[in-house]
């Protein structure tokens, strides 16, 4: 069966430590879409207190994952990475679903849902 995320190592350690310095250790970590962003939809990380019945819970690497029973589908193996720089670093979103990214990588469409696009 596949995943609907995968969680790299990098991208978990920076969660875990995001989770401590927020004091945020018992929360979930929502991934979210929504509409937005220049090819229509736009993905979203942000601590949640409650699961819901729309949500399907994943654990990886004791974190504990969020997805909406409405998405899963748009982001169905997706993995979340982490790529340092000299500058800092970043999470990254490899998803082998969206056929379109806008220039600046931050927002994507599918052949099933276009969202809404916004002006860059």
């Amino acid at each position: 069966m596949e995943e609907i995320i995968l969680v790299t190592t990098e991208a978990a350690d920076s969660i875990k430590q995001m989770m401590d310095e927020n004091n945020e250790q018992d929360a979930y970590l929502r991934f979210s879409v929504h509409g937005g962003g220049c090819s229509g939809l736009s993905y979203g990380m942000n601590f949640d207190h409650e699961k819901s019945d729309g949500d399907i819970e994943i654990v990886q690497h004791g974190i504990r994952f969020l997805v909406s029973k409405d998405t899963h589908t748009i982001v169905k193996g997706t993995t979340i990475g982490y790529k340092r720089q000299a500058l800092g670093g970043g999470f990254t979103i490899d998803n082998p679903n969206a056929i379109a990214t806008c220039g600046c990588g931050s927002s994507f469409r599918t052949k099933t849902e276009a969202g809404a696009p916004e002006q860059c």
